[in-house]
């Protein structure tokens, strides 16, 4: 490759920063260019976990990978082919960073995006650069782009923005401004006004800017495929008197049509700046009207405003063509790029199955819904935690009665001491040094038929005998007998008739003051009359009271048959008591980890060592 030529078909670039939209573009650009590889080789993310990683971006229709490093160094050895870095670095960081890329022996231009970095940082990446005969474009800018061959991030906009202006294959004219927006504008009114650009570059808005205007004219100057050049100065600075005693020497001989940009500064007051921080004119030499009337006076073909550019530059391009100096371009009708689906979507022009369907909760929108109701509305109306429950597990506004006995569950099964299974693992977990989730999830998985899972299967059984109208008897002998099992939730260990259970009495007078009917608790009372006469301990316990309780909740829902059998079936009960049962087991938890407990081992004289 030429020195006056920066970029080419097979060029690759390093983008520092996790740009996603920037770097879909360019691979947008290389798929209507047809190009035969991405133009995107690595990227740089500091906070990636790991030396690795993978960013999925879209080759034409086809998803494809690119690599994503934690330090530019391994990058740039991994991909030694790739010659352009393209630095979205912050201002804070673009020097340091930039001066590692220009340090190296693989990059060869160098694209700084951020505005505002210090004069004396800018000064010395030139030196660097030039030492090195290395080219910065930047700061503050856009980039550039050589029509059919490389994209520089964001410049020209969109993919319709790069067909409409012809940029998906070379035209005959170099283009060179300092403004990142005008140049978008410009590559259109030159592609309406001639074959199109080459290329064309923004060399940024800052006051020291890595390579000047007449740098670039220089380069297009020496490139034979480019017949005419286009630059659009501004308000500020020197660079466009440079153009003038270039086109004086003779050093630029092919014809330049040229604008300064800032004529209207003469009527507004003296000291503004137009946007940029070099656009600004501190002596009559700086002004427009100045700059525009020594280029004129050397033969640059300057327009009278920057309306009449595009005629100017058409006037010149159709001179050239009449002389014969035009070569004819090769043409082609771009590839349509395929829409991304989420667009797709947007219009109406495709439809896709879903994969998952959620009847519950929905935050597309503003504010979270639960079963169709606001989380606003929740916090603002100081809504119950028991209404939340029914809304995401039953999706229904429940009465008061379920509601607050939603809660009470919750607050009775919230914890029964560190001795059961549940809050033991949970306590030796994190005393074995773990995080709360592992010690958490190690206590949850004791949860089944011997811990927990009474609730459950309680309310299977009593609700089977019950509704097929079988007599206490009855089915204390069908457990007995023919599932050959203890009735779940009958039984304590230390509760009795003589010792009763608080937590069951206060479930009791719950239901029995709040539910307007509760035939599964008096079938359960009748059965526990019979069990306690074999045995006073035989008693309803708190796991068989709170299932037994919840299908006379359901009863006083109007719930079908099959409803019901859902809820049962859904393991809803088993859902209240992990829901209790974790505060108890997270409160053990943290109790240990403030104590800063050691590993725990069980004691030898709790363990009997037999042969």
């Amino acid at each position: 490759m030429e020195d006056y030529e920066l970029f080419d078909r097979n060029t690759k670039a390093i983008i520092y920063g996790l740009q996603a939209n920037a770097i879909q573009r360019m691979l947008d650009f290389d798929f209507v260019s047809k190009r035969n590889t991405p133009s995107v080789a690595a990227i740089i993310r500091p906070t990636q976990d790991g030396a690795i990683g993978y960013h999925k971006v879209f080759w034409g229709s086809k998803e494809i990978v690119i690599p994503i490093y934690k330090k530019l160094n391994l990058a740039m050895k991994n991909h030694a082919d790739a010659d352009v870095i393209i630095n979205f670095s912050s201002f804070r960081s673009a020097y340091s960073t930039s001066k590692e890329a220009l340090e190296s022996e693989t990059i060869r231009t160098l694209v700084i995006i951020a505005e505002g970095i210090p004069e004396r940082q800018s000064r010395d990446l030139v030196r660097i650069a030039k030492s090195k005969n290395k080219m910065i474009i930047g700061p503050a800018t856009v980039g550039g782009i050589k029509a059919g061959a490389f994209k520089i991030g964001n410049t020209a906009g969109t993919i319709e923005n790069i067909v409409l202006s012809k940029l998906y294959r070379p035209g005959s004219v170099g283009f060179v401004s300092k403004s990142g927006g005008l140049s978008n504008e410009m590559y259109f009114t030159v592609s309406q006004n001639t074959d199109g650009i080459y290329e064309g570059i923004a060399i940024g808005g800052d006051r020291y800017p890595g390579a000047t205007l007449l740098e670039h004219l220089l380069r297009f100057e020496a490139n034979p495929k480019i017949k005419m050049l286009v630059c659009l100065g501004e308000i500020g600075g020197l660079d466009e008197w440079n153009i003038v005693e270039a086109v004086k020497d003779r050093k630029i001989t092919k014809p330049l049509v040229l604008w300064v940009t800032g004529t209207a500064a003469k009527i507004l007051p003296k000291g503004l700046q137009f946007g940029h921080a070099g656009a600004m004119a501190g002596s009559e030499k700086e002004t427009a009207d100045a700059k525009n009337k020594a280029l004129r006076e050397v033969g640059v073909i300057v327009p009278n405003s920057y309306d009449d550019f595009g005629d100017k530059i058409k006037e010149t391009f159709e001179k050239l063509q009449v002389e014969g100096k035009i070569d004819p371009i090769e043409d082609f009708e771009p590839p349509s790029l395929p829409m991304d689906y989420t667009m797709a979507n947007k219009l109406g022009l495709v439809r896709r199955p879903t994969d998952v369907v959620v009847t519950i909760s929905d935050d597309r929108g503003d504010v979270p819904l639960f079963s169709g109701v606001g989380l606003d509305t929740i916090i603002e109306k100081n809504m119950s935690l028991g209404y939340v429950i029914g809304l995401l597990w039953f999706k229904k506004k429940l009465p008061d009665f379920a509601q607050d006995y939603i809660e009470m569950v919750v607050k009775l099964t919230a914890d029964h001491g560190p001795a059961v299974s549940g809050a033991h693992n949970a306590i030796i977990t994190a005393r074995a040094g773990k995080d709360l989730m592992s010690s958490l999830t190690s206590g949850i998985l004791t949860i089944g038929p011997r811990f927990g899972g009474a609730i459950s299967d309680a309310a299977r059984y009593f609700k089977e005998a019950r509704d097929k109208g079988m007599h206490p008897q009855e089915f204390i002998d069908h457990m007995k007998t023919v599932i050959q099992i203890n009735i779940p939730g009958i039984g304590h260990r230390i509760k009795s008739v003589n010792n009763p259970d608080v937590r069951v009495k206060l479930l009791k007078e719950f239901v029995f003051t709040r539910f307007p009917k509760h035939p599964y608790l008096d079938f359960a009372l009748e059965v526990e009359k019979l069990t306690t006469q074999k045995r006073n301990n035989l008693i309803l316990n708190v796991d068989g009271c709170i299932g037994i309780c919840f299908l006379d909740l359901m009863e006083n829902l109007d719930l079908t048959e099959e409803e019901k059998q859902d809820v049962i079936d859904a393991e809803i009960l088993n859902g209240l008591f992990v829901l209790g049962r974790s505060i108890g087991m997270m409160g053990h938890i943290f109790d240990q980890k403030r104590q800063r407990a050691g590993l725990y081992r069980q004691p030898w004289d709790e363990i009997l060592f037999a042969d």
